[in-house]
């Protein structure tokens, strides 16, 4: 099962990603994407890409308000201290290639 990450929304500037940009996670190990991506990114995401895969978002506490099969996770830059840009991700599943 592939994993789709999309950017759903960006506080601030992020140097890497814009609203919109996505990346892959096939077969759980292979990231696969057009353009860059940040390492402190995936580090919000490495702890329930696995999980993700076999469990529902909910299951794991991720879950949107309106939709319960996307998954939401947050990059852990402070934008308010660092002038930089967080980001927030929506995760969602799919069994077909991105």
């Amino acid at each position: 099962m592939d994993i789709i990450v999309k950017v759903k929304e960006v506080k601030g500037n992020c140097p890497t990603f814009k609203v919109g940009d996505s990346f892959v996670l096939k077969a759980g190990y292979q990231l696969v994407s057009e353009g860059p991506v940040c390492m402190h990114a995936l580090s919000s995401i490495m702890p329930f890409y696995n999980a993700l895969t076999v469990s529902p978002p909910c299951v794991l506490g991720l879950d949107g308000k309106k939709d319960k099969d996307k998954a939401y996770v947050q990059c852990p830059d402070p934008v308010e201290h660092t002038g930089g840009g967080t980001v927030v991700f929506e995760i969602s599943r799919s069994t077909s290639a991105a």
